[in-house]
């Protein structure tokens, strides 16, 4: 019977003497459990617990090898950055739809200009990540100068740590290498990050993106090898090889005017609110151009500078972060430069800050000839985030009637941007139901937009412009993050949505126009942003050398590929987040077949022979080597 109390005397004391060890771990473990959840709102999986639980358990064990006093400020410490790093995590997600990367914390510099778009992101009950904190001040203030309660022996204390740090890297590595057989290259590309989390957790993933960071950084610093630089550009090669002639050469030394337009969804077009139409001058404007309806964006960390970087390069965006920044000191093979070799004038036109995004320095690389800026602009109102778009279209008709003729003109719009909340500025457009709601306010802006478009392509019309020019417009990325999407079921009268009805939402418009209204119609190809490029080139007659993308009007290929992972050929789709396939025509969910995962990979295999002609600096190679 003593035996018996003194064995439950000793594992009071035990627990007693680690109860900051449990308490702490418990907290830290919910938290990542309920972030888990929170970016997986329709389903959590329920394997994750166990990377999750080794993950803490590995960063908890280190606390085991602190006096008592010192143990507790660590615990706590750990707390903070884990909160402050899964708040981050969330925030991030709301707006990318994806996780923070160390190549994304580039980025950071960007929020000073787009801090009510952040802001808009936070919600109240994120403050449950800090509350923990605050209430654990009293206790850590209590322990942090008392002594040990018991001391414990070195070699004590590091048996501990070893079981508990062995015990949580075993069972990581049991996860992780779960992940390399089910999806070989998944964890070396990180294509599929938010899928990647969900199996792995928030902490791990963190881990192997700073591995892959610093490994990547070290890898290329060495050169590709001649074997592995053919075998791109063999791919590049095959691309390329298209013999499609529709529409070959029609837009030869006419003017090019692209107009890339802030958050504007396909789902607007042809749409009424409260009675009116959302986007009437587009629409009117659609009837008379060539309309692609199946036409997706395709950006991912760098966002509207993605929709520029593939429209201008049909290059995928950076694995993390964004192209314009980590890779804007490389050579292109881009629209701008090809069309400069035809002796066009080529400028850019944009009424914000000329450093947001890097594109002073970015333009200047893809052999834009002139940037016109902020500062190029008379700032005379304002309008959402900068210079209205009443006022930067209205200064740009000016600008190019004085550009030498044949320019190509990249214009992007700017008002209609997150978080539209300048309502009073948009004007009196009536979203009855819908009024302050966000996407209330989205309609709004996109109307005001529209608005000003139409004004705009009425004077290049009034100007004669129209008659010797090839005008195109699209939309840059989603205008409703997912976190407000059900307000977007509602406008369509959606509910039960899959991840394939979803997707289905994330088309732009794209309208290219020609003079006198020809070659009008709709085009339904499945497309994306990476595409724009080899059309034009078809239309401008311009060499294919270094694309990813296809002419779609010489194509009746419908793949589309996402930086994430997912792709679709237009009859099938495949949702990497979940790892699952969509029969398109059906809408119902089907199996994976060895024909799939064949794809799956190839196009794995695609999107790193993008990155290696970022990381490499290929088309700088591959250029010498064709002058040799």
């Amino acid at each position: 019977m003593n035996i018996n109390k003194l064995k439950n005397s000793a594992l009071i004391n035990i627990c007693k003497e680690n109860a900051d060890i449990v308490m702490f771990f418990i907290l830290i473990f919910i938290k990542i459990m309920f972030y888990a959840k929170q970016i997986s709102p329709e389903y959590l999986y329920i394997g994750v617990t166990h990377p999750v639980f080794a993950s803490v358990l590995v960063l908890v064990s280190f606390s085991v090898l602190f006096r008592y006093n010192k143990r507790i400020k660590y615990l706590y410490i750990l707390d903070i950055v884990i909160s402050l790093m899964l708040m981050a995590d969330l925030m991030y997600y709301r707006y990318f739809k994806d996780v923070i990367t160390v190549a994304s914390l580039k980025n950071v510099k960007l929020l000073g200009g787009v801090s009510s778009s952040i802001g808009s992101l936070f919600s109240i009950k994120d403050l449950l990540y800090l509350a923990d904190i605050v209430i654990l001040i009293p206790f850590v203030k209590k322990y942090k100068n008392k002594e040990n309660i018991k001391k414990r022996p070195l070699l004590s204390k590091f048996a501990v740590f070893s079981i508990m740090f062995i015990a949580g890297v075993t069972i990581n590595a049991k996860s992780v290498y779960a992940v390399s057989k089910e999806q070989p290259t998944l964890l070396s590309s990180m294509s599929n990050r938010i899928y990647l989390t969900k199996l792995i957790g928030n902490l791990n993933f963190h881990a192997i993106d700073a591995y892959n960071y610093v490994s990547t950084k070290v890898k290329n610093s060495k050169s590709l090898s001649s074997q592995e630089q053919q075998e791109i550009k063999s791919f590049l090669e095959n691309n390329n090889n298209s013999s499609g002639t529709y529409l070959k050469g029609v837009g030869e030394g006419k003017n090019l005017i692209v107009i890339q337009v802030e958050a504007l969804q396909q789902f607007v077009i042809n749409k009424k609110v409260n009675g009116q139409e959302i986007t009437p001058n587009l629409n009117k404007w659609l009837n008379k151009s060539l309309y692609f309806d199946n036409y997706f964006y395709q950006v991912a960390g760098g966002n509207t500078s993605d929709a520029e970087f593939m429209s201008n390069n049909s290059l995928y965006p950076a694995q993390s972060g964004a192209a314009y920044y980590s890779y804007s000191g490389n050579q292109y093979d881009s629209l701008a430069k090809e069309l400069k070799d035809k002796n066009y004038y080529t400028a850019a036109l944009h009424g914000y800050n000329e450093g947001f995004w890097n594109r002073n320095v970015m333009y200047k690389s893809e052999k834009f000839d002139d940037f016109y800026g902020e500062h190029s602009f008379n700032v005379n109102e304002t309008v959402g985030l900068g210079l209205s778009d009443k006022s930067f279209l209205e200064q740009s008709v000016d600008k190019l009637k004085s550009f030498q003729q044949p320019y190509y003109s990249f214009l992007i719009t700017l008002s209609s941007h997150f978080p539209y909340d300048d309502v009073e500025g948009y004007g009196n457009f009536n979203v009855g139901e819908y009024e302050n709601t966000l996407l209330g306010n989205y309609l709004k802006g996109i109307h005001y937009t529209d608005e000003q478009l139409g004004m705009f392509l009425d004077k290049l019309d009034k100007e004669g412009i129209t008659q010797n020019s090839v005008i195109v417009l699209y939309g840059d990325h989603f205008g409703i993050p997912r976190d407000n999407v059900e307000e977007l079921y509602k406008f369509e009268n959606m509910s039960n949505v899959n991840d394939l009805q979803w997707f289905q939402y994330q088309k732009v418009p794209l309208i290219i126009h020609f003079p006198e209204d020809a070659n009008k119609g709709v085009n339904h190809t499945y497309s994306g942003q990476m595409d724009l490029y080899p059309t034009l080139a078809n239309l401008f007659n311009l060499p294919k050398q270094y694309m990813f993308g296809k002419d779609i009007l010489n194509s009746d290929n419908g793949k589309v590929l996402f930086r994430n992972g997912s792709f679709t050929d237009g009859n099938i789709f495949y949702v990497s987040w979940t790892n699952t396939y969509y029969d398109i025509k059906s809408g119902k969910q089907i199996e994976e077949t060895d024909e799939l995962a064949r794809m799956k990979e190839k196009y794995n295999k695609e999107l790193q022979y993008s990155d290696d002609i970022l990381n490499h600096n290929l088309i700088k190679v591959f250029e010498a080597n064709n002058k040799k």
